[in-house]
């Protein structure tokens, strides 16, 4: 494996965490169909990142490339991998198991980054008591009790925008330090808890929004 100094605890440049994983899904396919090599121009020209960036970014983790020869595929990719912490495991939940919250229970493609939802959380009467494949639904009053017993290290939220914030305080009162937002609300939480927001609704703004520039021209 590629050796860095680099520690998981180190805090990268948002942009440069954002283009990681492209790097890693590039270049695990590449070891799936046995390439042994890489250099930066041909993951430049794949990813549409200029290829000084692309070494700029790598050398955060000191990863550097052989003249003439590039990066060991394989290496790479499980140093990445490594880094990213998709090698590990953590335990998650869902609060809220609506449309999007159920549709996150049954993506199995997380626990391949790591990510098992142990759990859902919602207050809705038919869906308590029931699980979505194979994962209990509880009650969000029994957030607390249960993390008490069972310690999930995050916590997704997918619950309507009202109720965002109020859900978020039981969140961060039952203890879980990370919180993964997919409501469109920024929300509020100490400084020791990690927030990462995922806005669906800004995407596809920026969708829209570009497409009528695309049209103007």
């Amino acid at each position: 494996m590629i050796e860095t100094k680099t520690t998981q605890h180190m805090a990268l440049p948002e942009p440069t965490l954002r283009r990681l994983p492209w790097y890693l899904a590039y270049v695990k396919m590449l070891d799936r169909q046995h390439v042994v090599h890489v250099s930066s121009t041909q993951i430049s020209k794949a990813l549409s990142v200029d290829s000084s960036q692309i070494a700029k970014d790598l050398s955060f983790l000191n990863i550097r490339g052989k003249t003439r020869i590039g990066y060991e595929v394989h290496s790479l990719a499980q140093t990445l991998a490594d880094f990213l912490g998709f090698t590990q495991h953590h335990r998650a939940v869902v609060i809220g198991v609506g449309s999007l919250g159920g549709a996150l229970l049954r993506d199995v493609g997380l626990s391949q980054y790591g990510l098992n939802i142990v759990a859902g959380f919602d207050t809705n009467p038919s869906l308590v008591g029931s699980d979505i494949v194979g994962t209990p639904i509880y009650h969000i009053d029994r957030l607390a009790e249960w993390q008490h017993e069972n310690k999930a290290d995050i916590a997704i939220l997918a619950v309507p925008v009202e109720h965002a914030q109020e859900v978020t305080d039981q969140v961060v009162d039952s203890g879980i330090k990370a919180i993964w937002n997919f409501t469109p609300v920024r929300i509020k939480t100490p400084a020791d808890v990690t927030i990462a927001n995922t806005s669906i609704y800004a995407h596809l703004a920026i969708i829209y929004n570009r497409m009528n520039a695309n049209a103007e021209v």
